[in-house]
């Protein structure tokens, strides 16, 4: 069967054989529900206690600051929501540039406050980086809550959180960061980053090669949290539900695998991005967030008169699998809020296009995709122009 070459790898990943086959026995004979007494649920728990170690060896945390969930956007929620509930209202800043699964429940947090609420988007600039003196202000005004992701699941733009949250650490903020995105690409150490003042972290299994429906918030002790899913009191009483053991089982080992493979996967996705931007410069593309520090796999980039989605199925039916913006955002035709913070104008944001590289693909992957796009452009500029 004909599989496009895949070059999608922000959105999700393929699963790992490896890491398929760790998954298997809780899928078959280890089906014990691990709140069970007998054997098969001793089985099942023992498999999330070791899960739960391994996850929080992998960033630098320690096995009890692990809350595994459903995925990112449930984690993102649990602590955004649940750390709202505990504490006296005040100023909740985001950056204006994070993932629905931040941006939405903290507008729905401050909706359902009466005034009590409010909220701040912090400005970034026309390379997506966060506008130091927009960061300054809303410290100097003593948020509540702060959440700014590590790595833009669009752009690629990394931020420097550790930095973020020593200037938030005075005022008393309890600082949340998005990690999907970045676990697996860049290091994470969880305890150096609590130590600058991060207070939680969220991470996913999907985006490193790891079954889907599965997750963790990484989050210290310290932070009181209310449930947001309320029965069993799995989780520490913070995400009640049977949990997913063969998930859990697979996003720990997907987890060591990516952690043992980062240096040299990222040194290598690297020199193949290298390999694709110059060959966007060359058909004559914009690259957003280019002068940024930015993941190692992401390449973000736009044709003028061209429209992303256009150009997305194109390429499709010649081969090759990207996204026309964020996954998550995939069934809108309007610009992305993150082109919209960084001030590009609307026709040329429409365009946008994401090349998300993982550790199958090859030069020659590359090579072959630049020669379609080269040509699929060619292509379409003509229509345009002939239209014209």
């Amino acid at each position: 069967m004909f599989a496009p070459v895949y070059f999608d790898h922000n959105a999700t990943t393929p699963l790992d054989p490896v890491v398929l086959e760790a998954m298997l026995p809780y899928l078959g004979t280890r089906f014990g529900n691990a709140s069970s007494r007998h054997d098969y649920g001793r089985a099942a728990r023992m498999a999330i206690d070791e899960a739960r170690s391994r996850v929080a060896s992998a960033v630098g945390a320690h096995a009890t600051e692990v809350i595994f969930t459903s995925g990112g956007s449930e984690a993102n929620n649990l602590f955004l929501r649940g750390a709202a509930a505990c504490m006296r209202p005040g100023l909740l800043a985001v950056s204006a540039v994070e993932h629905p699964s931040v941006r939405e429940p903290a507008r729905q947090i401050v909706a359902g406050s009466q005034g009590a609420w409010q909220l701040r988007e912090i400005r970034v600039d026309g390379e997506g980086r966060i506008d130091g003196e927009a960061y300054q202000a809303v410290v100097k005004d003593k948020p509540r809550l702060v959440s700014v992701m590590l790595a833009n699941n669009e752009t690629g733009a990394l931020y420097d959180i550790a930095a973020l949250a020593k200037g938030a650490k005075q005022t008393g903020a309890c600082f949340h960061s998005d990690a999907v995105q970045a676990l697996g690409k860049v290091a994470i150490d969880f305890r150096a980053l609590n130590a600058a003042g991060v207070h939680a972290l969220t991470v996913s299994a999907h985006k490193i090669n790891g079954p889907k429906g599965a997750a963790a918030l990484i989050v210290d002790k310290r932070v009181e949290l209310q449930a947001q899913i309320s029965g069993g009191g799995q989780e520490r009483g913070l995400r009640s539900g049977t949990e997913n053991v063969a998930a859990i089982v697979g996003f720990a080992l997907a987890c060591e695998l990516a952690v043992g493979r980062l240096a040299a996967g990222a040194q290598r996705v690297a020199a193949l991005r290298s390999q694709f931007e110059r060959g966007l410069h060359g058909l004559g593309a914009t690259v957003f967030a280019a002068a940024a520090e930015r993941l190692p796999n992401t390449s973000y980039f736009a044709f003028a008169d061209i429209e992303g989605e256009t150009l997305v199925g194109k390429l499709d039916r010649a081969g090759f699998a990207v996204a026309s913006g964020s996954a998550c955002a995939s069934a809108s035709t309007e610009p992305s809020h993150v082109m919209a913070a960084m001030g590009v104008a609307p026709e040329l944001a429409r365009g946008a296009v994401r090349v998300s590289l993982g550790a199958d693909n090859t030069e020659q992957q590359v090579a072959e995709f630049l020669a379609a796009l080269g040509d699929t452009v060619f292509q379409l500029r003509r229509l345009v122009a002939l239209a014209g």
